[in-house]
Order: C-alpha cells, then sequence, then structure tokens
C-alpha cells in the first residue's frame, strides 16, 4: 500500500470566505443585546454534523460520500436550545488534522483581524467567521489546539473544555483521547453563556486556585515579542487573583517526562487514532491531500501496535501527574509561540513549537481557554489559562482579570 498521492500545490492558495459554499448561508443580522444566547448566530466546524447537512471534514471526496446527518451532533443542539441560530457551516482544514489554517482543495480562510495572515487551524473558517463579525459563537474543535491557536491568531476567546464534560456525539473523529467540542467569541460575557450551554448537566470545579503557574520552560517556547506583549496581561491576572506567578518549570525534575518525551507521546497517539479512523478510507479512496497533511499521514500510518502502547502509557503518566500538578492552580502561558503566519510563510518549526505549547492541555484532559491579549508587532496573540479536569468555571472567571485594557 502507499500513501495519499499529495494535492497540488502550484502557485499560492486562493483566499477564501469563512463558510463552505455548498451550503447557502443565510443573511443574519447581528442580535441586540439579549440574556444568553437569544439570537446569537453560531458558525459550525465542517466537523460537526447539521441535520439535513452533510459533513465535510475538509476534503471534496469525504464530502462527496457523506449523506445528509440524520440529526444535529449533541454540541448543536445544547447552542440552538439555549437560543442560539445557525450562521452557516465553516471550513476546516484537511481532516481537521492541521494547525495551520490552510486547506489544500479549498484555500485559507481571510483572517479579519489580521488581514494577509493565516488564521490558524483546524477550526479556521469557523475562528473568521467570528473574527469578521458574521457569527457570534464558533462552534469548532480542538483536538491538538485548534481552537486556542485561531483564538490567538485572531484576537478572540477560545474555551477548549475539559475533555470528559462536553458531548462529542455527532463529530466526525480525529483522535477520540483528545478531541472535545469548543467555542470561539469576540466577548467574555457570550463565552460564559455558551460554555453553560455546552456544559450543562455536567460537575464544575469552580473553587477559586489557590496558585498561578507560570512556568518559565514554557514561556520559554514563545517568541521575545510575544512575552513582551503577554507579560501585562499576566501581571494583571496576578494582581486580580491576589497570587504571586510561579515561574518554576513545569517540566521539572519531578515530572514523569521530559517535556520533548511528553510531546513526542501525544503526537504518536494522534497519529495512531487519525489512522484508525481515517486510514481504511485512505487505502480505499486514495485522496489526495496537501504535502504537511500527507507527511503526517505516512507517518501516522506506520505507528505501530508497541509504539502506541508505549506512548499511551508516558500519556497516562504525564495526565495524572499534570492532574496533581494542577490541582487548585491556574497556569498561564502563551496560547502560540508567534501571531499569525504570513501566508506561505509558516516555518518548518511552527508547529513543532505550537505542540510544545498545546499538548499539555490534550494528555491531561485539560480545560483551556485563550484571552486575547495586548498586540505583538501590530498582530493578536493571546494568554493561554488551564486548570485541572473539571476548572472550566475557575478559568472563566479568572480570565476577567487577564483582559486587554482598552
Amino acid at each position: 500500500m502507499t500513501a495519499a498521492p499529495a494535492a497540488s500545490t502550484a502557485g499560492p492558495l486562493p483566499v477564501i470566505g469563512p463558510f463552505v459554499p455548498w451550503l447557502p448561508s443565510p443573511v443574519l443580522p447581528e442580535p441586540a443585546a439579549a440574556e444568553g444566547l437569544a439570537g446569537a448566530r453560531v458558525a459550525v466546524k465542517d466537523v460537526i454534523d447539521l441535520a439535513g447537512a452533510p459533513t465535510g471534514n475538509g476534503h471534496p471526496l469525504l464530502l462527496a460520500e457523506a449523506g445528509s446527518a440524520a440529526r444535529h451532533a449533541s454540541c448543536v443542539t445544547r447552542l440552538l436550545d439555549a437560543g442560539g441560530v445557525i450562521a452557516g457551516k465553516a471550513h476546516t482544514d484537511e481532516l481537521a488534522y492541521s494547525l495551520g489554517g490552510t486547506n489544500a482543495h479549498y484555500g485559507a480562510p481571510a483572517n479579519p483581524a489580521a488581514p494577509g495572515r493565516l488564521t490558524g487551524g483546524s477550526s479556521s473558517g469557523t475562528a473568521a467567521a467570528v473574527a469578521g463579525r458574521l457569527a457570534d459563537i464558533g462552534l469548532g474543535t480542538d483536538t491538538a489546539g485548534s481552537i486556542r491557536v485561531p483564538a490567538s491568531y485572531c484576537g478572540l476567546y477560545g474555551l477548549r473544555p475539559t475533555h470528559a464534560r462536553a458531548d462529542r456525539t455527532g463529530i466526525s473523529p480525529l483522535a477520540p483521547s483528545f478531541d472535545t467540542p469548543g467555542l470561539l467569541t469576540r466577548t467574555l460575557p457570550l463565552l460564559r453563556d455558551a460554555a453553560a450551554a455546552l456544559l450543562a448537566g455536567t460537575e464544575p470545579d469552580d473553587r477559586a486556585p489557590r496558585r498561578l503557574l507560570a512556568p518559565a520552560d514554557l514561556w520559554s517556547l514563545a517568541a521575545p515579542d510575544v512575552r513582551a506583549a503577554l507579560s501585562p496581561a499576566l501581571g494583571r491576572l496576578a494582581d486580580g487573583l491576589g497570587l504571586e506567578p510561579d515561574r518554576a518549570a513545569l517540566f521539572d525534575d519531578r515530572a514523569p517526562f521530559p517535556h520533548a518525551v511528553a510531546r513526542d507521546a501525544f503526537t504518536t497517539v494522534q497519529a495512531a487514532e487519525v489512522w484508525r479512523a481515517h486510514g481504511p478510507w485512505i487505502v480505499r479512496a486514495r485522496p489526495a491531500f496537501g504535502p504537511n497533511v500527507t507527511a503526517r499521514l505516512r507517518t501516522a500510518r506506520t505507528v505501530g501496535r508497541e509504539r502506541e502502547q508505549a506512548a499511551r502509557a508516558r500519556a497516562t503518566a504525564v495526565a495524572h501527574w499534570l492532574g496533581a500538578r494542577l490541582d487548585g492552580a491556574v497556569l498561564a502561558i502563551p496560547a502560540t509561540p508567534t501571531p499569525a503566519p504570513a501566508y506561505g510563510r509558516a516555518g518548518a518549526g511552527v508547529r513543532e513549537a505550537l505542540l510544545g505549547l498545546t499538548c499539555p492541555a490534550g494528555l491531561g484532559g485539560l480545560p483551556a481557554l485563550t484571552v486575547p491579549g495586548p498586540r505583538a508587532g501590530g498582530l493578536p496573540v493571546g494568554l493561554c489559562l488551564l486548570a485541572a479536569p473539571g476548572g472550566d468555571e475557575r478559568l472563566l472567571a479568572a480570565a476577567v482579570f487577564a483582559e486587554a485594557v482598552s
């Protein structure tokens, strides 16, 4: 068996709008100020089922094979029951297996907050719709950072919930051990209301934090201008919580594995699950992909059982350790190591640096909330707050202190 062929990438990818072209996107007015989600326009990532519509998963062959979904995904139903209305289905990266915000078949959604820059993926169109005021809530997914990265690149609030708290029924899998639905908004109050609807009926841990962690090892992964831009936000957070930031390394000598080993365990388990979810179709249909996704899929198909089991054992050990380390704490780190890259300018090391910052949430099943920070070089960047599992409400309460001063 050979790997899937790469899609043609001759010339630059076209810059596109946020919504998929094969479904009508209703023109909805911005809702007047109202309680809760009444009239809030929801852009739905095209890995999430909408009743009566196909789910394309960022690939035209999957779209062609998809029938219409019989019912809404559970996360969609929760937002609609709370008063939201569908604004449209939004583009995603191929199979959602990317953090860049590009799709070799459709193009790259324009970033309204940073023209000429990528939106970040794989909730790329979802973030573009919210940043461009074509939607109020973006309903996406986060496996390796696909809510947090677009939130940072597009100047948005983004919540990846605790892994077990948000129902994944009706969402196409990428790597189920890490997949979770997530939310993007322009304001914190709306994010709180949307999170209340999405997580209703689950048990929160809303105790006030006793510690604030700002570990030097993770902050060092960000570029100097990003660290400088986010430093005032960290200071406001510390003042608001009345806590002194603890700069000690997160992955210190007490950690079961060094940070690089933990990151590799995450990517190995993710790759094995991606191939389990999509490999049989790839072998059968031989679809084309862009070069970066092709390279990741070639690696994914080589992850054997023993390698996966060893990686899972490491991931489990790190998860237990992170849960204990973050008990009663808020962890504050840069959401991304740089602002959004320019189209065609994302370097080879961008994904590795991103995963260094995003993998702890996936490994630990942790809630993670991106808060827009002051701009770095005129471009959006975000501060990401994390807590032990169940601490979503703790993060939503703490985020008000980290908000940028207008």
